[in-house]
């Protein structure tokens, strides 16, 4: 029957801690297990984890030029060519059932193309050969606040 007073740990599970430096007698005195002489033979003796053991480190050879703007505003594009089958009215919410557009809240329809037919076309921004080209179809280009 197995109780607390007859508990003990799976066989190989236990081993002692290695004790260094304690005589000729124990396999690991004097170096204690270091070897020689040498930078990793001293304490603390690592280097710090992206040393590249003298080579030019990675993040001194990768070129640190250019600008990222954070405010950019990222459009999801559409072309005059793909409003084709619309009639009437292309709305955000039409553009998004239809698939041309995932997410409604930053559209810019774009001059690529053609269009044929009085459409009203509702985004947030527009390219200029685009509105041209919708009022010049008889449609309106309207700008989404």
């Amino acid at each position: 029957m197995l109780t607390l007073s007859n508990l003990k740990p799976y066989p190989g599970t236990k081993k002692n801690r290695k004790r260094v430096g304690r005589g000729p007698g124990s396999g690991t005195g004097k170096t204690c297990g270091r070897g020689q002489k040498g930078q990793k033979s001293r304490s603390g003796g690592k280097p710090h984890p992206w040393f590249e053991g003298g080579q030019m480190p990675l993040q001194r050879r990768l070129p640190k030029r250019g600008f990222t703007n954070i405010f950019k505003k990222e459009f999801e594009v559409v072309n005059l060519s793909r409003l084709q089958g619309i009639d009437g009215e292309a709305t955000l919410e039409v553009l998004k059932s239809k698939g041309l557009v995932k997410k409604t809240n930053a559209v810019k329809i774009l001059g690529d193309g053609e269009i044929s037919g009085a459409v009203t076309v509702h985004a947030h921004h527009f390219s200029r050969s685009a509105k041209e080209k919708i009022e010049k179809a008889g449609g309106k280009a309207i700008i989404v606040k």
